[in-house]
């Protein structure tokens, strides 16, 4: 099976997802919140480098309660960032684009 590359948002969404796990960690080590979610540190150092853009649904999950968050509130964050990008990106010409 060959993976279809990422695309440059979906490498900015994980980007975003990893700085968001590494905020939410604070002053708690690598080692202490991978093991807490049960995942290797090398996975979690991975995705919160942005080197691992996509983790599965369960490491996800388990990242989240592990650090005490809500998937939605992971998800909106992720969203949120997307949204202010393609605000900085298309500034000004958004609503032209919408009425044309």
């Amino acid at each position: 099976m060959v993976r279809v590359p990422l695309t440059p948002e979906e490498r900015q969404r994980g980007e975003r997802f990893g700085i968001l796990l590494r905020q939410a960690r604070g002053d708690r080590s690598m080692v202490e919140v991978a093991a807490a979610a049960g995942v290797s540190a090398e996975t979690l150092r991975k995705i919160e480098t942005g080197r691992a853009p996509t983790p599965a649904f369960f490491t996800v999950a388990a990242l989240a309660h592990a650090l005490g968050l809500s998937l939605d509130e992971l998800a909106a964050a992720c969203a949120e960032g997307a949204e202010r990008a393609d605000g900085a990106e298309h500034s000004g010409g958004g609503e032209q684009a919408m009425s044309a």
